[in-house]
């Protein structure tokens, strides 16, 4: 199948795993999109969001749609990093035997991230970068397709561990979610206060998603949209002769090359859902915000007078 063919054959089977995915989850639809478009662009999620807002429902119902195979961790203070990687045991012969931990899955939920220490949190460093867990000095390859989607509490930050710069920078997208509008909270109600079971197909093969995730890199870019990309994420960065007045006066610490890469493999998953075969400087601004978001550090003055990321992000455009 030629990579045109391959594209439109995926519009019609995004949209169908769109409808399949709100079965169960109601409104949220950017929130979808964004997840599935950093799954597609073969990176990882944060999902900031106060409790309640059924996050993990819709990565337990994302992962489904995709016929994945789906672990949760809950993050706690005593997590150890051995209960997340797994650990070695003696067996009945007296030899070691690898017990294998949570993280060998396609999807790993890691909800509430900042609650354990940065010892715990490292552990999930090499999973993301490398997609393999050394153990006891032992190399494990992960199976592909692999993704962590990690949650965090915007609110209660008591007894809480930031997550350090290196890690938030492995993230694909840092995705805010809010609240639910009247309607929406309506339906969220009818529908889980029901005796109704809903079933949520498989409409995916991991290999399937592999297949579109090498198609996607295969869309060609203009020089001009690169260019666009990198000059954006320079401008983030206060030293730069390029950056604006906002970000010298309200930005500390700029985004690294990383964000660059991300933002034309996302723009490129994102012009590829909307049946485009190649990314323009719309799909650059479009999904912007969420990789941008998380990379920008501001000073104490921004926060003082409440200047927002997104002021920050949109001066950029």
């Amino acid at each position: 199948m030629s990579d045109v063919a391959a594209i439109n054959q995926f519009v019609t089977k995004y949209k169908t795993l769109k409808t399949e995915i709100a079965k169960v989850i109601v409104g949220q639809d950017e929130v979808v999109n964004q997840i599935l478009i950093s799954i597609f662009s073969g990176g990882h999620s944060l999902l900031i969001g106060v409790p309640g807002l059924a996050k993990t429902l819709m990565v337990n119902t994302i992962a489904q749609a995709l016929g994945l195979d789906f672990k949760r961790i809950q993050f706690t203070p005593d997590l150890m990093p051995s209960d997340i990687l797994g650990s070695e045991i003696l067996d009945e012969n007296r030899h070691f035997k690898f017990i294998k931990g949570p993280i060998f899955a396609n999807i790993i939920l890691a909800d509430e991230i900042n609650r354990t220490p940065p010892k715990t949190q490292a552990a999930l460093l090499e999973a993301m970068q490398e997609r393999a867990v050394t153990v006891a000095g032992h190399h494990y390859k992960l199976e592909l397709p692999y993704f962590v989607l990690a949650t965090q509490n915007p609110i209660e930050q008591e007894g809480t561990y930031p997550l350090p710069e290196a890690q938030l920078d492995r993230f694909m997208f840092a995705i805010n979610l809010q609240y639910p509008s009247f309607k929406e909270e309506v339906e969220v109600v009818k529908a889980t206060t029901s005796d109704n079971e809903v079933t949520v197909n498989s409409l995916f093969s991991p290999k399937e998603i592999l297949d579109y995730q090498h198609v996607i890199r295969r869309i060609p870019v203009a020089d001009n949209v690169v260019e666009y990309a990198v000059s954006m994420v320079a401008k983030t960065r206060p030293d730069n002769q390029t950056a604006s007045e906002l970000v010298k006066q309200y930005i500390d610490w700029g985004a690294g090359p990383r964000a660059s890469q991300n933002l034309i493999l996302a723009a490129k998953t994102h012009a590829a859902i909307n049946g485009k075969f190649s990314p323009d400087i719309e799909n650059v601004q479009a999904v912007a915000n969420s990789i941008l978001r998380h990379r920008i550090i501001k000073n104490y003055k921004a926060e003082a007078e409440g200047i927002t990321d997104e002021q920050i992000i949109k001066s950029l455009f």
